[in-house]
């Protein structure tokens, strides 16, 4: 997969390293002389240019490209990526940070954002995540299909304990993606039994949120 990378400061490096460790082709643009260290990521590609501008993007031949990220620290330059990507290139996936919160309802499908990524709310979910059970906790937005990754640790008491993942009524839009239980990561089964404490990881449609919550955390009576 070859992936272009549009900010080359400390997150579009990291998001490089990781994806070249995975055998990915990465290009890392970037238009400050002062951020084009090869040497940091010597695997990757690297192209001063401005990611704004059509002619760099041609040059980066961003039409080859699965999937650029939009990683720089500047909201409006990660929108102009995103839409460029999207509009005149037809990157079947764009992936954008979003710096500051106030900004997150401009990253979607009208400025060619498929994911968008908001630091601050990562690190908010998280957080949540590491304290609550029995909360649904939103962890990833998606444009298409106005769906989220959310998660939610089955509380002992809930009526769904024991009771296998093929047997549970689940809320349309909605799918089982992962089960974490200690440090096992098990794909879903409909034969495998759900345990209090797993950690239960869903792509579900936003509409849906309130009833998975209220199913996952129903509790027995008595």
């Amino acid at each position: 997969m070859r992936v272009a990378i549009a900010g080359a400061g400390a997150v579009g490096r990291s998001i490089a390293g990781e994806l070249l460790e995975n055998g990915h082709e990465v290009l890392l643009v970037d238009k400050a002389p002062t951020a084009i260290s090869v040497e940091r990521v010597p695997q990757a590609e690297w192209l001063l240019a401005d990611a704004c501008e059509i002619t760099s993007l041609d040059e980066a031949a961003l039409q080859r490209c699965n999937v650029v990220i939009a990683a720089t620290g500047d909201d409006k330059v990660n929108l102009v990526v995103s839409l460029l990507a999207k509009t005149e290139y037809g990157v079947p996936r764009v992936v954008a940070r979003v710096n500051h919160p106030k900004n997150e309802w401009l990253f979607n499908e009208a400025w060619g954002v498929d994911v968008a990524v908001s630091t601050p709310r990562l690190m908010s979910a998280l957080v949540e995540e590491a304290v609550s059970v029995g909360d649904l906790v939103r962890l990833l937005r998606f444009t298409h299909g106005d769906a989220n990754l959310v998660e939610l640790t089955l509380p002992p008491e809930s009526t769904l304990a024991g009771t296998r993942v093929g047997d549970v009524a689940w809320p349309d839009n909605t799918s089982l993606v992962t089960i974490i239980r200690g440090t096992r990561v098990l794909v879903p089964n409909p034969d495998d039994a759900l345990e209090a404490g797993d950690e239960l990881l869903f792509v579900a449609a936003q509409e849906e949120e309130q009833r998975l919550e209220d199913l996952l955390s129903a509790r027995r009576e008595g």
